[in-house]
């Protein structure tokens, strides 16, 4: 039997939560279903946490999301008798007054004070749900106070004030202890206040996310990468990115393969860019993934070249609302690449590219003087000719055409 829960929820707890590097959430997600159904109520309070989403628990892990399940097993492990269930389904919104008479504990206070005392024990998940009373004010409903309680608006305030500042003990706390969660609020306390009760200090967030990133937590290397990025600190937050990686903070393989892809900071490896493109097309930088990748595929470079399969990927990202790969996809409907030609396409995406672009210049000067799909205007298609003049194509294109004595453009 575990120190403070079972040996399952405190193996998903470490493995869940504390170090999530172990690369075991999903095995250990299977064993609390095991123990949720054998009657194990904080077995079905964590197994909830795992079905919420990235706010509540790593989304590294791919746990699926399910609102409705979750909901379900929180009812359960009150029913359950869980403490740790009682605590999180009232922060959760989801213990309505049915569920709270149905418990096992005389009041919401005698759950608390279990919870305290795991908290206590050293529990970093204890201590983060210890904190989140405080910090969201659950406590007036633990407590059964209200402003009626007190004699004035300053003792209420005064009350508030006292209750509400515990969280930052406890956040720091489970912190330390594996939850990046306390981090996430620590960062949020000390930048916005709370109200007029608590006001913002945010000096004492400066540096979270850097002890984050030292104390292993993957999401927050990711965050202090960035920091770092922005501070024009490239070789260090690289190596931030990479470490994030390595743990499974997919969102970090994008900066990585840029790097390698562009040889920035490092020597150059496309094929190993390719990779790390690769490894995040199912990242919140899926976007950027699956344009560079979709680039080198329809190049070729870093990967064996694919034109089909770098359209594909490129429209995925236009399709989500991104106009980087415009250029790529008015050259294949223009050409043919990958796709069949069409030349009202590369027009409409084309077009669309904003700012200049040799490339695009030279495409439209082609269609226009050509009159591929439009109406041949070989002046506009000399136009954008000349937009692209440092391009050898653009130059022999407009070889071809000249100007008569009464102005009109004309082919050769």
């Amino acid at each position: 039997m575990g120190r403070i829960f079972s040996d399952v929820v405190e193996q998903a707890l470490q493995n869940i939560y504390y170090d999530v590097s172990t690369g075991r959430g999903k095995e250990n997600f299977q064993r609390l279903e095991q123990a949720s159904a054998a009657g194990d109520g904080d077995a079905s309070c964590i197994l909830a946490r795992c079905l919420c989403g990235y706010q509540y628990v790593w989304d590294g892990h791919g746990f699926p999301e399910d609102g409705r399940r979750a909901t379900a097993l929180l009812h359960k492990s009150v029913d359950q008798g869980s403490a740790i269930g009682v605590m999180v389904s009232l922060r959760s919104g989801d213990l309505k007054p049915y569920m709270e008479k149905r418990m096992t504990f005389s009041s919401l206070s005698e759950a608390f004070e279990i919870v305290l005392e795991k908290a206590e024990m050293g529990d970093a998940f204890c201590q983060y749900t210890v904190g989140n009373s405080y910090f969201w004010w659950d406590f007036l409903r633990i407590q059964e106070k209200s402003r009626d309680s007190f004699s004035s608006d300053a003792a209420f305030k005064a009350y508030l004030k006292e209750n509400i500042s515990k969280c930052e003990e406890w956040f720091w706390k489970a912190f330390r202890g594996g939850m990046y969660f306390g981090g996430n609020n620590l960062n949020q306390f000390y930048l916005k206040g709370d109200e007029d009760i608590i006001p913002p200090r945010p000096e004492k967030a400066a540096g979270i996310f850097k002890l984050g990133a030292e104390l292993g937590y993957p999401n927050h290397q990711y965050v202090y990468a960035k920091d770092l990025q922005k501070l024009g600190k490239k070789e260090e937050a690289l190596q931030w990115f990479k470490r994030s990686a390595e743990c499974g903070e997919k969102d970090s393989w994008y900066y990585v393969g840029v790097a390698y892809a562009d040889g920035q900071g490092v020597p150059k490896d496309e094929s190993y860019g390719a990779l790390c493109f690769e490894k995040g097309l199912f990242s919140g930088n899926s976007i950027g993934c699956c344009n560079r990748l979709g680039a080198m595929y329809f190049d070729g470079r870093g990967v064996e070249r694919n034109v089909e399969k770098g359209i594909e990927l490129i429209q995925k990202a236009f399709d989500q609302g991104n106009r980087w790969g415009l250029v790529y996809l008015g050259r294949a409907y223009l050409f043919g690449l990958g796709v069949p030609k069409d030349y009202g396409k590369a027009k409409e995406f084309l077009e669309q590219m904003k700012g200049e672009n040799h490339e695009k210049d030279y495409m439209l000067g082609l269609i226009y003087a050509q009159g591929l799909g439009v109406p041949e205007d070989i002046k506009k298609g000399v136009e954008y000719l000349k937009k692209a003049q440092d391009r050898e194509d653009a130059r022999e294109e407009l070889a071809k055409y000249k100007k008569t004595l009464f102005g009109k453009w004309v082919r050769r």
